[in-house]
C-alpha cells in the first residue's frame, strides 16, 4: 500500500508542475458545457419562445385562408408576415432571409366548397336523398395545391414535421367543411340536424414524476452528462502524454530498477486521474446548479440523484483511466500518443451517442455504438438524470464501464511485461 501512496503521489507532483495543462484540463470542459447548452437550449424550450418567422402569400382571401391564417397563429410556432408576392417571397426564403413560405392558391375557398357539395349531392343522391343531376351541371373541379417553399439550409426532418403539420390543419378544415355540408343538406326549416365535429380521439404525453413533481427534460438534462461524459474521457491524453514522457525522459526506466511492480505504478496514476475525473464531474454538477440559472438556461436537478450520478462518474472516469494506461503503455512518442487520443475520444463520443442520439444512427452503427464505453456511461447518466431509476437499473452499464477497466489494465501490464521481457 504504502509502494501503491508513494506512486500516486509521484503522479500528483508531476500532474501540479504543468499548471497550464491542468487548467486547460479543467476549464475547456467547462466552457465546452456552456457554449454547447446555450446553443440547444432552444430546442428544448416550449415551442412559444422561440417562433418561426414565416412569410404567408394568400391568394385566396376567403375562408380556408383565413382558418388557416388563424391555425398557423394558433400553433404558437410560427409568426406569420403576409407578402402579397410569391415572388417576392420566393426570392426571401432561397436567399436565406426567412426559413420557409407558405403560398395559398387562388379560389380555394370557393373551389373546396364546389367540391364538398359536389361529393355530398353525390353521396345523398346513392341513397335517394337527393335527386340526381345532369353531368353537365357537375364540372369538374381541379385540385389546387398550397405551395411550400424551404430555405435549401433547412434540415429535411423540420420540412417533413412543417409539412405534416399543416397538412392535417387543412385537413381539420376539409373535414369541418364536409359536416357543414352535410348539415346543410339534411336540414331544413322544420327539422334541426346538426353532427357533432369534436375530435374524438386525443394525445395525451405523459412525463415521468418524482414526489408528485413531473420530470421535464431540459438541455441542461441532455447536455450535463453527455459533456461530463465527454471530459471524463478526454483524461486519456494528458495520461497517455505523461506515460510517454516517462519513457523518453528515462523516468520509466529507473522505476524499473525499484521493486516496484507495473502494476503498481499503474495504480498510482488510476487514483490520481481517477480523482481528477471526479473534480470535474463536481465542476460539472456545480455549473449546471448554480451558473446555469445565473445565465438564463434550465436548473439541473440533482436533489436525489448525485449518489447514483457520483457512481456512474467513478465507474466512468476507471474506464477512461484504463483506455488512457493502454494507450500510454502502448504508444512509443507524444505524437502518437496525442494525435490518437484525441481522435479516438471523439470517436468514442460519436458512437456513444453524444452527438448525435444513437436511435438516429443506421442500424449497423447502433449495434457498433453498444460497443463504445461512452454509450454505457451516457446511457447510466440518463437512467439517473431523465428516468429516475435505481442503483439495480444502472447496474448493468456500471459493471461493463469496470470490466472494461479490468481488461484494459490486464492488457497494459501483459503488454509491458512481454515488451520488457530479457
Amino acid at each position: 500500500m504504502y509502494k501503491l501512496w508513494t506512486s500516486a503521489y509521484k503522479e500528483f507532483l508531476l500532474l501540479t508542475r504543468d499548471l497550464g495543462g491542468l487548467t486547460i484540463l479543467f476549464v475547456m470542459p467547462l466552457v465546452l458545457i456552456i457554449t454547447i447548452t446555450l446553443i440547444q437550449d432552444s430546442s428544448f424550450k416550449s415551442i412559444s419562445q422561440a417562433k418561426i418567422p414565416v412569410l404567408l402569400v394568400d391568394n385566396d382571401k376567403g375562408q380556408i385562408s383565413e382558418s388557416i391564417l388563424d391555425g398557423l397563429k394558433d400553433q404558437n410556432l410560427f409568426d406569420v408576415i403576409i407578402k402579397e408576392k410569391e415572388e417576392d417571397a420566393r426570392d426571401l426564403v432561397f436567399k436565406g432571409t426567412y426559413q420557409m413560405a407558405i403560398i395559398i392558391p387562388e379560389n380555394l375557398s370557393k373551389d373546396l366548397e364546389r367540391k364538398i357539395n359536389q361529393n355530398v349531392e353525390g353521396v345523398l343522391a346513392e341513397f335517394g336523398l337527393e335527386e340526381e343531376e345532369g353531368s353537365n351541371a357537375n364540372p369538374e373541379i381541379k385540385t389546387k395545391e398550397v405551395r411550400l417553399y424551404f430555405d435549401p439550409a433547412i434540415q429535411q426532418s423540420f420540412k417533413l414535421s412543417v409539412k405534416s403539420g399543416i397538412d392535417k390543419m387543412i385537413s381539420e378544415i376539409e373535414t369541418k367543411s364536409i359536416y357543414k355540408a352535410f348539415q346543410e343538406q339534411l336540414s331544413d326549416e322544420e327539422t334541426s340536424f346538426s353532427f357533432n365535429s369534436e375530435k374524438f380521439i386525443s394525445f395525451k404525453e405523459i412525463t415521468p414524476k418524482l414526489k408528485e413533481n413531473e420530470i421535464l427534460p431540459n438541455s441542461a438534462q441532455h447536455n450535463v452528462p453527455a459533456w461530463t461524459l465527454f471530459a471524463i474521457f478526454f483524461i486519456i491524453v494528458p495520461l497517455s502524454i505523461n506515460m510517454v514522457k516517462e519513457k523518453s525522459q528515462g523516468t520509466f526506466v529507473r522505476l524499473r530498477t525499484n521493486p516496484v511492480s507495473y502494476a503498481t505504478v499503474l495504480g498510482g496514476k488510476t487514483v490520481v486521474f481517477l480523482v481528477v475525473c471526479l473534480i470535474q464531474f463536481v465542476l460539472m454538477m456545480l455549473i449546471g446548479v448554480y451558473l446555469f440559472p445565473a445565465i438564463g438556461l434550465p436548473t439541473l436537478e440533482v436533489s436525489d440523484k448525485i449518489f447514483l450520478a457520483f457512481l456512474v462518474a467513478l465507474f466512468s472516469g476507471l474506464a477512461a483511466v484504463g483506455l488512457g494506461l493502454l494507450l500510454g503503455t502502448v504508444a512509443n512518442s507524444q505524437e502518437q500518443a496525442a494525435p490518437f487520443g484525441a481522435t479516438f475520444v471523439v470517436v468514442l463520443a460519436a458512437l456513444g451517442g453524444v452527438w448525435v442520439p444513437v436511435f438516429m444512427m443506421p442500424n449497423f452503427m447502433q449495434i457498433v455504438s453498444k460497443l463504445s464505453p461512452m454509450n454505457w456511461g451516457l446511457n447510466a447518466f440518463y437512467d439517473v438524470f431523465l428516468r429516475n431509476v435505481g442503483l439495480i437499473e444502472i447496474l448493468p452499464d456500471l459493471l461493463l464501464l469496470f470490466l472494461f477497466f479490468l481488461i484494459t489494465t490486464i492488457i497494459s501490464i501483459v503488454y509491458n511485461n512481454q515488451k520488457n521481457a530479457v
